[in-house]
């Protein structure tokens, strides 16, 4: 039986169908097709890993600045928040006083006073710390448990500023809350003078009596120079806002007023 030659195909139909081949086979074709391997082939794997690794360099370099070694760039705003935070809680604390007064954004305010006496103001960081500030009004603790029934109560303190001395230290290095005298507003009227006390045996008695109550408004009963008195008093969280050295701001936090306080005090110095 005679044997027929198989029919060669062309060189296209090949580079269609059976592109493959002319990489592992070894026979001779046209010159256009892809060489075949040489043993200098195994040499362009370390040139690739050389050119990965240069543009890995020149990303690093066009990442950090031109450099070899990458700058540690995400600890450096940690850091400097951190010092920014201690130069300003430092600088809270020199300018505005809160380490001497030992008051905080939120402070426990009491007014009491007898029946026919005058009105009393105490804050305290909390019910069972001695009051940072303690004044006594020249008003009666009557007529503003009248003017907080009528609606919102405004009271404002005022005090001057003293010139510089001699030495050139001015005024403002006494803390606002150690001011010793204030003319004393009531919703825009004034209402005479206010003096600062030093809280004594007596105030200490009646704030301890109230270290219980957190929120609210009564009468007790007290006992002084031998006859039956009675206290009023009202107890309340207030908001500590501090604009400057010269003044501060208190408001009652009370939950059922709509978000309008029934009493802030403003303490000023002009």
């Amino acid at each position: 039986m005679s044997t027929r030659p198989a029919p060669e195909l062309s060189s296209s139909s090949k580079r269609h169908h059976f592109h493959w081949t002319k990489k592992i086979g070894t026979e001779d074709d046209d010159d256009d097709e892809i060489p075949p391997p040489t043993a200098a082939k195994p040499s362009a794997i370390p040139t690739l890993k050389h050119s990965a690794s240069s543009i890995t360099r020149d990303e690093s370099n066009a990442r950090f600045g031109g450099g070899g070694i990458p700058t540690p760039r995400k600890k450096l705003p940690a850091v400097a928040v951190a010092r920014l935070r201690s130069v300003l809680s430092s600088f809270n604390r020199n300018r505005f006083g809160s380490s001497s007064s030992g008051l905080g954004p939120r402070v426990v305010g009491t007014l009491f006073g007898s029946r026919k006496g005058h009105v009393h103001f105490a804050f305290q960081k909390d019910p069972t710390s001695p009051p940072a500030f303690l004044i006594e009004l020249a008003t009666p603790i009557s007529g503003l448990v009248k003017e907080m029934a009528s609606g919102l109560v405004r009271i404002a303190l005022e005090c001057d500023k003293k010139q510089a001395s001699s030495a050139g230290n001015s005024s403002s290095a006494v803390r606002l809350l150690e001011e010793q005298s204030w003319r004393a507003y009531c919703n825009g009227k004034k209402c005479g003078f206010a003096g600062r006390k030093e809280c004594g045996a007596k105030e200490w008695k009646l704030l301890n009596a109230l270290e219980p109550i957190s929120m609210g408004a009564g009468v007790m009963p007290s006992y002084g120079e031998g006859e039956r008195t009675e206290i009023m008093y009202m107890r309340a969280k207030f908001e500590r806002i501090v604009g400057s050295r010269d003044s501060e701001a208190f408001y009652m936090l009370n939950p059922d007023s709509n978000g309008a306080p029934e009493l802030s005090i403003y303490l000023l110095r002009v």
